[in-house]
């Protein structure tokens, strides 16, 4: 009967009153507001509607089918137990015979009870009721603070404390009974917070995930954030924390607040990325600083290694996984102590003894039905992450870090260890850490010198929890308690960092399970602060899209941005006794040492690499070689085929030797001088170099030597036994990495442009830039007087050698002699 009262147009008073006429209520006692309510049975109406009783006693509304009586007592029994239901309700089923213990129905035969409004929730069971969710936690989470993409960052005070040595730190371990307890951790943390952060988190026990997971959807103001155009939320993580603390990161600067990188400079930024798969931290600095940066990771083994194909906003070639032990065959197991010393001494290898700018980590596992125990679960991968930033950091260095709950006096011990060794260290929540979880990032500034103890030491304290693994003993302590009460400031702060922690963690767990009670809850400005939080940490708003595959051709006219190629297909001059004056200015040269036919070389990501020699009627063509360099790429190379040893033991391989470099990753470096284009490729050469995969066909720039400097070229070239040679010695050009090849010729770049030529002054003993059309003269160099890129190109002389370039081979053609003749006629 209430679905068809329900049913009625609202608009039409007059045809309400008749269909209530029919079915035998007199409407004269019931005003207009009583009938407009019966199509709203709320909470609300259902209150001031058991406040009529007496005027029931008073004015009978129904006809004489029954007695006014035993109506009203119906009325009056029935409106305690269903007082969600109004009195019109009640007098229409008591019209319909009902009796307050008897069924409805000619022998009562129906069911005796009111149906119930339906409490069922998402996707659970109909009745299903979980056990100590549905209770009210009595969690004010309404006065939480409003959402804001502006964070402040609380440093731990500034440790005075001198780093502890090897003396007093072998006394600091404490082995004991394994402890699978967190309840009574309250040394830094109120008992009271202690116990109520566990309580709301075991009161989701229950509760299905997916119903967890809409409600924490909805509940969270930063949750549409999510990843952006990266492959995961943790690239923007990255991004938040970089943006907080001033780009320490991808930025670093020195104690003045000048930035200590340029991308002008030929030093990298290197990184590592450990315990990190798929990769997103990773991701985020690569999109952040291109090739300027070259990173080193290494994760575990399996479903969450490293997807380097999924780096969309990022070039993966410039990012070197390292499994530790075996190298790209290893297990990337953190806590084997022979991962941990094949991965510092692989990065130490590369970064010329010095280590890394800057470590990321982010491990974490599973603790699925133990997660109040998390924090104990994972002590060793915290500790392992620790040592593993006092590994491979460089001084001056900085250190990021996830950690979860650090109630145990052992974190806090690791923690303290960290506080000593680092100039300054934050514990921080970023905005784009769900506000519900334990998770908190430790961020270390600028590691100081003397580290190697405490290095050392904790090596020593993973290598006795591998030992005690499977025993009921376990490291309790890393710092003794005295030590850590004993510096107070720590202390302080380390308590009110885990008490402000449990109190944020309370109030959003409340709110998610408020949230999950009631469905049409929702956070209203999540699109405006992501809006907010993106705009100020620099992040396109841009959905993620994979790069797509286009034409070679395309691809080269996309980036010249124009259809004149005939600069491309021009020829070398070649150098004889006709054109030798053209290198009379011998300062505006340089030279490079050639092994092959010169090329076109165009990298558009990963092993999509295709090679053109200039001519307009030629194609673009495959390269052939097992190598990896990044999209938007285009280079002057030659493939040489390099030697190593001499006689059988001889090995050949093919190299990418770099002339000139127009493109690095998709930056312009036509207008640069030759000597920038050269420094920046051997900078790019850096970053896409893959030390621990020999199998692939390595790059290198060419060396350049200044044309006044011929001479030490000359140093290099021998006679050797080329295998399949037929025993011949022949002449061969050995590189500075012990490698030769069989020289063709020499080429002469022009490195100034007209109508400026270089000069050498005598009285200032240094050289000058000299205008010879308006006869003037500057030691800065003029921008005009750099020769692009397609004058560099254009302008080139090649000088054709034979075997033996002591001896004229044909008229016309110069000899070694003849050359270093002209050059020391001729330099000033």
């Amino acid at each position: 009967m209430k679905r068809r009262l329900d049913s009625e147009p609202q608009s039409s008073h007059t045809n309400k009153k008749k269909r209530f006429e029919e079915l035998g209520l007199n409407l004269s006692s019931t005003s207009d507001d009583d009938v407009q309510c019966n199509n709203h049975i709320t909470q609300e109406s259902s209150t001031s509607e058991s406040g009529s009783d007496s005027e029931n006693e008073k004015k009978p509304v129904f006809g004489t089918s029954r007695n006014e009586a035993s109506m009203d007592s119906l009325v009056e029994g029935t409106s305690s137990r269903y007082s969600m239901y109004n009195s019109v309700s009640q007098k229409l089923m008591a019209k319909m015979g009902y009796r307050e213990g008897e069924g409805l129905g000619k022998f009562n035969q129906g069911r005796k009870d009111i149906v119930e409004t339906s409490t069922q929730k998402g996707r659970r069971g109909l009745g299903l009721t979980l056990k100590g969710f549905d209770r009210d936690l009595n969690i004010n989470w309404q006065d939480e603070p409003e959402a804001s993409a502006y964070e402040q960052v609380d440093w731990f005070p500034e440790c005075t404390t001198r780093i502890p040595d090897a003396e007093e730190l072998k006394d600091w371990m404490t082995v004991g009974k394994r402890k699978m307890v967190i309840e009574d951790e309250t040394e830094f943390c109120s008992e009271g917070l202690l116990h109520s952060v566990l309580q709301c988190k075991s009161v989701f026990d229950e509760l299905d995930g997916e119903e967890m997971r809409r409600a924490r959807t909805r509940s969270n103001p930063y949750e549409t954030i999510r990843g952006v155009f990266f492959l995961n939320r943790a690239a923007v993580k990255m991004a938040n924390i970089d943006h907080v603390f001033d780009y320490m990161f991808t930025n670093p600067k020195d104690s003045e607040g000048k930035p200590q990188m340029k991308e002008r400079d030929t030093e990298l930024l290197y990184f590592a990325d450990v315990c990190a798969g798929p990769g997103g931290f990773s991701e985020y600095v690569l999109w952040k600083k291109k090739w300027h940066a070259k990173g080193f990771g290494m994760t575990l083994k399996g479903p969450n290694d490293f997807k380097l194909e999924d780096f969309y906003s990022a070039s993966s070639e410039l990012f070197e996984p390292y499994y530790g032990e075996g190298g790209i065959d290893g297990d990337g197991d953190i806590t084997r102590p022979e991962n941990i010393t094949a991965f510092r001494n692989f990065v130490l290898d590369n970064t010329e003894r010095k280590g890394v700018h800057f470590l990321m980590a982010d491990g974490g596992f599973s603790v699925e039905g133990q997660e109040n125990l998390q924090e104990i679960l994972s002590k060793q991968l915290l500790l392992c992450q620790f040592l593993m930033g006092l590994s491979v950091v460089r001084t001056g260095g900085h250190f990021v870090c996830k950690t979860f709950d650090l109630f145990t006096p052992f974190s806090v011990g690791l923690v303290y260890l960290l506080y000593c060794c680092f100039e300054r260290v934050s514990l921080f929540k970023p905005v784009t850490s769900r506000p519900a979880n334990s998770e908190r990032y430790i961020v270390c500034r600028s590691l100081k010198m003397g580290i190697d103890d405490v290095r050392d030491y904790l090596f020593s304290v993973n290598m006795k929890l591998n030992h005690l693994r499977n025993s009921d003993q376990d490291v309790n302590l890393v710092t003794p308690i005295k030590v850590i009460k004993e510096d107070l400031e720590f202390s302080e702060y380390m308590i009110k960092s885990n008490e402000k922690n449990c109190e944020f963690q309370i109030k959003a767990l409340a709110k998610i399970h408020a949230f999950v009670q009631d469905s049409m809850l929702n956070e209203p400005r999540q699109a405006e602060i992501r809006k907010q939080c993106l705009k100020l940490w620099g992040i396109p708003d841009r959905a993620r899209v994979a790069p797509s595959s286009c034409d070679p051709r395309y691809m080269f006219f996309h980036l010249i941005q124009s259809t004149d190629i005939d600069v491309f297909s021009h020829k070398p001059m070649l150098l004889n006794s006709s054109t030798l004056e053209k290198i009379k200015h011998v300062l505006d040269y340089r030279c490079m040492v050639s092994g092959s036919e010169q090329k076109f070389l165009l990298a558009m990501g990963k092993s999509q690499i295709y090679t053109w020699d200039g001519r307009p009627s030629d194609r673009w063509t495959k390269l052939d070689l097992k190598t990896e360099l990044p999209r938007e790429t285009l280079l002057s190379v030659e493939i040489v085929h390099e030697l190593k040893g001499e006689g059988k033991a001889q090995r050949k391989i093919s190299a990418i030797h770099i002339l000139d470099a127009l493109f690095l990753n998709g930056t312009d470096v036509r207008e640069q001088h030759f000597n920038l284009r050269i420094q920046l490729a051997e900078k790019f050469v850096k970053a896409v170099s893959k030390p621990s995969r020999p199998d692939m066909n390595p790059i290198r720039v060419k060396e350049v030597y200044r044309l006044e400097e011929m001479e030490k070229i000359f140093l290099r070239l021998e006679m050797k036994i080329i295998k399949s040679s037929g025993g011949v010695p022949r002449l061969s050009y050995t590189g500075r990495d012990d490698r030769h090849f069989v020289p063709t010729g020499l080429y002469i770049v022009k490195t100034v442009n007209d109508p400026w030529t270089m000069g050498f002054s005598k009285s200032y003993n240094r050289k000058f830039f000299f205008n010879q059309k308006k006869n003037e003269s500057t030691f800065d160099i003029p921008v005009e007087s750099i020769a692009p890129f397609n004058v560099c190109y254009c302008t080139r002389l090649f000088w054709k050698w034979e075997d033996d370039t002591q001896k004229k081979q044909e008229p016309g053609n110069l000899s070694k002699d003849d050359v270093l003749s002209f050059i020391h006629s001729h330099n000033p």
